[in-house]
């Protein structure tokens, strides 16, 4: 025990030369007095300063590589800065301010698979959450090497060009010029060949970045995605993503046009419209219903036969706010077009006369005449055949005396 004390006071009485004559500045934050005490207490070592030397040293190796190396050790050092990329934002900065994005796109354009599975993947480490590095890497051409023959690539290989493509169609959202000829055919592809749900996510919200700006409208239903997106809208995985996109084409007549003439509409926009669990897929089919259904009498007419009135009124009590406001304004159209539709003909109309309406007194009186002329002709016409079929062929001179003497009388005019 006192050998245990002598050394605790020995402890306490060492101070490290480089350490015990340095005063601890009161203005200076928690965080430096916290590391000067552990330093006093005896950890002199600057692990941050290890780290940050060793991996700029091995990004000025990586890079030295990527530039000069050979076809090997360009694929080892797109490997190291996939690596290295991964840690922060400011890693990736400074990667990029060394020039390693040309050489990466080039490697995209080889045709050894491995090769440009590696410089996508570095690519995608890169773009994460930096503007200008997506930017940086449109104008090295990375839209120019994507791949022509999409059967060519394995499942893997479409899911990480798919990912690359996502993080790059964020800049459709910015002032930034993104050429969408090249990109919507190639992630348009990726979606029809695609098996996994995930890619199939990935392009649809790349779909979905791209259709948010009108000019690439057009370029988007040329390649015929409206009837996929209506397919993909029936899975409930990929419903609201394709949705999206469809709620963003619908605003333009092409849209518009693309959409009525597929076979599924309305149905399948009224069934989804039934998922409770969804509450924004039927925010979303909502919406393309009402701009369907605005203005156009043919596709109410087509809505009210599948059913929507009932649904609507379902969505109405039950769905959330946005979606009860447009069920709300479709029931509207459909009341109004009724009321319009039915109105003039609801009761009779006998005697109704518009205040300011000029009516001749001679016209109302001629028109009686014949309103009661044509019913006594159709009661005695009826009621011929129904004698006729009780007693057979016999005269019915008597039953037409009758009615003409006693019809005029059970009339309210």
């Amino acid at each position: 025990m006192r050998r245990l004390l002598r050394l605790k006071a020995a402890k306490k009485q060492y101070k490290p030369p480089q350490l015990a004559e340095k005063p601890i500045d009161t203005e200076m934050d928690y965080k430096q007095a916290e590391n000067i005490e552990k330093g006093m207490e005896g950890n002199l070592n600057d692990c941050n300063y290890e780290s940050d030397r060793n991996w700029v040293a091995a990004l000025q190796k990586s890079v030295k590589k990527l530039h000069f190396g050979s076809w090997e050790e360009k694929e080892a050092a797109a490997k190291e800065m996939k690596t290295l990329a991964e840690e922060d934002l400011t890693r990736r900065k400074t990667m990029v301010e060394l020039g390693v994005i040309p050489p990466l796109v080039a490697m995209v354009g080889s045709e050894v698979v491995a090769r440009q599975r590696l410089a996508v993947r570095a690519l995608i480490e890169l773009a994460n959450g930096s503007f200008t590095n997506k930017a940086l890497m449109v104008e090295a051409g990375i839209l120019s090497k994507l791949p022509k023959n999409i059967s060519l690539l394995e499942e893997t290989a479409k899911q990480e060009f798919a990912q690359l493509l996502l993080s790059i169609s964020a800049l459709a959202n910015s002032q930034f010029s993104l050429t969408s000829s090249n990109i919507i055919p190639f992630v348009v592809s990726i979606l029809e060949s695609s098996s996994s749900i995930e890619t199939k996510e990935s392009c649809l919200t790349t779909l979905h970045n791209l259709s948010s700006l009108l000019d690439n409208a057009g370029s988007l239903i040329a390649t015929g995605i409206v009837d996929n997106l209506i397919t993909l809208s029936s899975i409930k995985e990929t419903s609201e993503k394709a949705l999206s996109t469809l709620g963003n084409l619908v605003v333009t007549l092409a849209g518009k046009k693309a959409i009525e003439r597929n076979p599924m509409v309305p149905e399948r926009l009224i069934e989804i419209m039934t998922w409770e669990e969804k509450p924004k897929c039927q925010e979303l089919c909502a919406y393309i219903l009402m701009i369907l259904a605005h203005q156009s009498s043919l596709q109410r007419r087509k809505m009210a036969e599948a059913g929507i009135v009932q649904v609507l009124l379902e969505v109405a009590l039950l769905g959330s706010p946005l979606a009860q406001k447009r069920a709300l304004k479709i029931l509207q159209w459909f009341k109004d077009e009724r009321q319009m539709r039915v109105g003039p003909h609801s009761g009779p109309q006998v005697g109704r006369i518009l205040t300011g309406s000029p009516v001749n007194q001679r016209d109302v009186d001629e028109g009686k005449i014949m309103m009661k002329k044509i019913v006594k002709q159709s009661l005695y016409k009826n009621m011929e055949t129904i004698t006729r079929r009780a007693n057979g062929d016999g005269d019915s001179s008597n039953l037409k005396a009758l009615v003409v003497s006693s019809s005029s009388k059970s009339l309210p005019y």
